[in-house]
């Protein structure tokens, strides 16, 4: 019984949960849909779709979980991955007026700088937040309309595709049978849960989330954590751009990453982080992203029309908050204390 209270009370059971049913429903109505095969020495089946297509907002959730963590919100996250993927494919055509398999620039540097310039576009959130003093949500919000302004500005207001095959492997292509996306995104979140769980970061990120003010006057630099956080948010979305600009090699201004942070903070709410900072928890972020991408999935293969399909996917999210609210633990708390207390010795 202690075992089951402690498993039920854990902050990851409640998204964990809300996956295996999902997951559970699909291989109820169509069979095989768990299983996972080699073919050509790669994995396929819908488990690694699922995982695969998820890899996006799972790297926007990873960075977002922290600035929420902090006690604000991101909501620039789309558009700097907008902006990433039209930097990436901008530098790799260079001058070129139609797209080539060639690049016009050492593929590495592409990555490096449009991750540079992500880590830019966090450092510009932090700098409002934290110098200037705007609210996390006003200060984001500047760059998420102005990200959509520079997107247009450097793709000119049009697509811009690439046929850099060496670019496309980055999302596309396998490693040891896996696709690239999801080793990329289990690298990234094995980095920020080491920096963040056996550093005393981590530490400074919850204290910092609840309750500024005391965590300045107990010596630690706040301002320089806010940096940090956003940067890292930053940095994210230029990942998450990358990627997405390998996988379909093209950019379009306005639709790419488009509604990608509304995701990123559903993910980071169904993962178990509250919105209220302190607390956090990277891995269940992650899980939240596949509940997202599980859902979509499953409604559109069944064709579910978008209408009704945004609709059920908001039933639910809110089913999933609601088992994981404070309220829902402390029933379940009490209900095992009653059990505990019938509970007759044995001699």
């Amino acid at each position: 019984m202690a075992v089951i209270r402690k498993i039920t009370l854990s902050s990851l059971f409640p998204p964990l949960l809300a996956l295996f049913l999902i997951l559970l429903f699909n291989a109820l109505v169509q069979p095989g849909f768990l299983n996972v095969e080699i073919r050509d020495g790669r994995l396929v089946g819908g488990l690694i779709t699922i995982l695969n297509r998820s890899v996006p907002v799972m790297l926007l959730s990873i960075g977002m979980t922290l600035v929420i963590a902090t006690g604000g919100t991101d909501l620039s996250v789309g558009s700097v991955l907008a902006v990433a993927s039209a930097v990436a494919i901008s530098l790799i055509r260079g001058g070129d007026v139609n797209p080539t398999a060639n690049t016009a620039m050492p593929l590495v540097f592409v990555i490096l700088i449009t991750m540079m310039v992500g880590i830019a576009c966090g450092l510009w959130n932090g700098f409002l937040v934290a110098k200037i003093g705007m609210p996390p949500v006003v200060a984001t919000l500047i760059l998420m309309v102005a990200g959509r302004g520079l997107t247009q500005n450097i793709t000119q207001e049009r697509s811009l595709t690439t046929g850099h095959l060496p670019f496309g492997e980055i999302a596309n292509g396998f490693t040891l049978g896996a696709p690239n996306q999801i080793w990329i995104a289990a690298g990234v979140l094995l980095l920020f849960w080491y920096f963040t769980r056996r550093t005393a970061f981590g530490l400074f990120i919850e204290s910092v989330g609840a309750n500024k003010s005391a965590a300045t006057h107990a010596g630690i630099r706040s301002t320089y954590i806010l940096f940090i956080i956003y940067a890292l948010s930053g940095l994210c979305a230029s990942i998450a751009g990358i990627l997405s600009a390998s996988n379909v090699l093209v950019i379009e201004p306005m639709n790419t990453g488009q509604n990608m942070e509304l995701d990123a903070i559903l993910a980071v709410v169904l993962g178990g982080t509250s919105m209220s900072g302190g607390k956090f928890n990277l891995g269940g972020s992650c899980i939240g992203a596949i509940i997202l991408m599980a859902l979509t999935q499953t409604m559109f293969f069944y064709g579910v029309p978008v209408e009704f399909s945004l609709s059920i996917k908001a039933v639910v999210i809110v089913i999933v908050v609601i088992i994981q609210s404070s309220t829902t633990q402390k029933f379940i708390a009490s209900h095992f204390k009653k059990l505990r207390k019938r509970e007759v010795p044995t001699q």
